[in-house]
């Protein structure tokens, strides 16, 4: 497993420092259990590769190259040679025989991205490659060969070509509707797709640290100085478990746009998985094979996503999520509660709540929690 040469698969660059390699290794190792039951269920679909190679002539892709190909460059031992080190590298790591083209495109937002239908590309902004310092690249670079492994171009490719004709046809209310509902459950999957890259760019790089940093950097800039890793997952935790119920309607309407999970979010994620008996099975050399996917289960995949979602439910801190734990586990008083969580939008007068001092109280549709718009969107990273 420990091997710092590069001798196979046209990966003869040797690694700054020496780092495991995963042979063979299935993507299924490092996805989050949403992500792999989706992907799982896809691959599984009898000319499921037929259907997207008949899309491919109506989407931008070929368009796309040609853009990143006359007006970014491209990394080779010529160009971004740095670069060029770090995703042969990666590619080593993971043993993805093919090396994807990557390119530099001159952009002041740090960001990074993996698309392609036929073959995957990855395309990183000036941005980030001036924020992030080597070892912090090296898990983006490993992030972003993640998702080439995992089949992620595929999706994300179709997810920008359904948000720019949703778009176009904005105009027409019921095709914009049937569009957007398509776009909303891509997006949900490709968050989930997010936290699985995230794995991967540990495998890649791993340093945790450096994987932090790298986050931190993306939500806060360049200057470390100022920040701490443990304030920084703080955060996140008074994130998930601050506020009342209208803070938890809130927070989902602030995520329904956004293909990224919010960074705080990613870096706790991350940090827990790290410590877990699933990433220390994967560095000792026990993990599940690419020659092994032929043979995966769909029912078994779909069962871990349930109880991945209902261990979330059940271990959160969110007001909302506890509430649905316990109205699925039988507490009693929701209705109380469910008043007492939304304070101010409810009524409690009298006649609003008929004649039970204990019935329910009225909402008043002036108190309704306000939608997020396009343009309140946050950017997204990475």
């Amino acid at each position: 497993m420990s091997d710092d040469s590069h001798e196979q698969s046209g990966h003869e660059n040797v690694p700054s420092r020496q780092r495991r390699r995963f042979e063979g290794i299935s993507s299924r190792a490092y996805e989050h259990p949403a992500d792999r039951s989706a992907l799982v269920a896809l691959r599984k679909l009898s000319g499921f590769d037929t259907v997207f190679k008949a899309l491919s002539g109506l989407l931008p892709e070929r368009s796309l190259r040609l853009l990143f190909l006359s007006d970014s460059v491209r990394v080779s031992d010529a160009q971004f040679a740095h670069l060029n080190d770090m995703l042969r590298d990666a590619c080593y790591i993971l043993d993805l025989e093919k090396v994807p083209p990557l390119y530099v495109n001159q952009d002041p937002q740090p960001n990074a991205m993996c698309i392609g239908l036929d073959e995957p590309i990855i395309v990183v902004t000036t941005g980030l490659v001036e924020l992030l310092d080597e070892e912090e690249m090296r898990a983006v670079i490993g992030h972003e060969v993640g998702h080439a492994l995992s089949g992620h171009a595929v999706y994300r490719t179709i997810l920008l070509f359904l948000t720019n004709l949703a778009l176009r046809v904005a105009w027409i209310p019921l095709g914009n509707l049937a569009i957007m509902a398509i776009v909303t459950a891509l997006r949900e999957w490709f968050r989930k797709s997010e936290l699985s890259a995230d794995r991967a760019g540990l495998l890649v790089g791993q340093d945790l640290r450096a994987s932090m940093r790298g986050l931190m950097k993306i939500a806060g800039g360049n200057h470390l100085h100022e920040m701490n890793v443990d304030a920084f997952l703080a955060q996140a935790e008074e994130y998930e478990a601050g506020g009342d119920l209208r803070d938890s309607v809130l927070k989902i309407l602030n995520v329904l746009p956004r293909t990224h999970p919010f960074t705080t979010i990613r870096a706790a994620e991350l940090k827990k998985w790290a410590e877990s008996r699933d990433y220390q099975r994967i560095m000792d050399g026990h993990y599940p094979r690419r020659s092994e996917d032929k043979d995966t289960s769909v029912a078994d995949s779909f069962r871990q996503s349930a109880a991945s979602y209902a261990s979330d439910v059940r271990n959160s801190k969110d007001p909302l999520l506890k509430l649905v734990g316990d109205i699925a586990g039988g507490a009693g008083d929701i209705g109380g509660r469910v008043r007492r969580g939304f304070g101010g939008f409810a009524s409690s007068s009298p006649k609003d709540s008929g004649d039970s001092p204990k019935g329910p109280t009225a909402t008043k549709d002036q108190d309704a929690p306000p939608r997020a718009t396009d343009d309140e969107r946050p950017d997204e990273n990475s």
